[in-house]
């Protein structure tokens, strides 16, 4: 079974963008029941659908596959629901950890979150100097929610 074990960050500045050329991704969602969230996402020009289920703390199952990237354009503008979430990626690399920094744009501009995912929920890392607060428990966070209540609403 696929874990996804993942920790969630406001950041703070922009030094995380420094040297670092990000991707733009598209992504949307088939379902968004809590316990059954089937999402489609275009991350540069490669499609991706990824099924994740309920869990417990900071983990939950998680399974996430290739499609064709026409697939994934058809699946967005066909099957999935609410407007569509628009965001900038920068992966970066920090004491042996690879952090993942979404700016999101449209209605959700002006948010920044930096994620990182661990092998156990109990890891040790170094958070970089460009991250804040953690909102890894706050469900307005959750990039299916932002969907219902984006940013521009808060």
């Amino acid at each position: 079974m696929a874990k996804e074990i993942e920790r969630k960050f406001l950041v703070r500045g922009d030094d995380y963008k420094k040297g670092i050329t990000p991707v733009f991704i598209r992504q949307g969602f088939i379902s968004t029941d809590k316990d059954r969230v089937v999402r489609v996402r275009i991350y540069g020009d490669r499609g991706f659908i990824a099924l994740k289920g309920s869990g417990t703390g900071i983990s939950r199952t998680e399974f996430e596959y290739e499609i064709p990237v026409e697939d994934a354009h058809e699946l967005l503008e066909e099957f999935c629901k609410g407007p569509i979430i628009e965001k900038f990626r920068y992966v970066v690399n920090y004491q042996g950890f690879t952090w993942e920094v979404d700016e999101f744009m449209r209605e959700n501009s002006g948010l920044v979150i930096a994620e990182i995912e661990l092998t156990h929920e109990n890891e040790d890392f170094l958070k970089p100097p460009w991250v804040s607060d953690e909102v890894t428990g706050d469900a307005r966070y959750y990039n299916v929610n932002l969907l219902s209540n984006p940013f521009a609403n808060w």
